[in-house]
């Protein structure tokens, strides 16, 4: 059986519709009002597998914060909600991806324990019309809401479209690994016996 998760969110600034396949064929339809963050879901999507649905609508009138990162929950909570009780994963994964002068790492840890640490300088502070603080901000909102410990590392990078390009390919990497069942693994991967916190 396939993991699935829908999610919906609506507030006064965003207004978002998401379904994740985790077990998908990297398959995407993303349509926000933030071209390069679809441009970074589609990624996402394609590298770990995934099949990602997203519509979303939001306040960027404002700026793109508030839709970002709502979009970061909603993908969070889509992932908490189809990995279950993680019955059978691996639970670690990481994966390094260069983009032409880039190179970044990425490590994920499905503990149920929400983390993030996030070590990326960029040469410059907007990628097109995007302020790239705001892949902090994405990163954090997911994390949080998949219940996930995530470290993002860009090693290098003189080029901001590749350096961010290069974490989002590493992101999908890592969380694939992390999310694959592993056939020796009847329970959970975890003396406790729970991915909980």
């Amino acid at each position: 059986m396939k993991r699935t998760k829908s999610v919906s969110r609506k507030t006064q600034e965003t207004d978002i519709r998401l379904d994740l396949c985790v077990d998908g064929k990297g398959d995407a339809r993303i349509q926000t009002p933030v071209p390069f963050l679809d441009h970074m879901l589609t990624l996402l999507a394609k590298h770990g597998f995934f099949d990602l649905k997203v519509e979303a609508q939001g306040d960027t009138e404002v700026d793109y914060h508030h839709t970002v990162e709502d979009i970061g929950i909603c993908l969070g909570l889509a992932f908490k909600g189809a990995l279950g009780d993680k019955r059978g994963i691996r639970r670690f994964g990481e994966a390094s991806v260069p983009m032409t002068d880039a190179l970044a790492s990425v490590v994920a840890d499905w503990s149920g324990r929400s983390h993030l640490v996030y070590r990326a300088g960029f040469p410059s502070s907007r990628v097109g019309d995007m302020d790239v603080e705001l892949f902090e901000e994405f990163f954090r909102a997911f994390s949080n809401n998949a219940g996930l410990d995530l470290h993002v590392h860009l090693l290098y990078g003189s080029n901001v479209h590749h350096s961010i390009e290069a974490i989002f390919k590493a992101a999908a990497r890592a969380l694939d690994m992390a999310s694959q069942i592993d056939p020796r693994q009847p329970g959970v991967q975890s003396t406790k016996g729970s991915l909980d916190p």
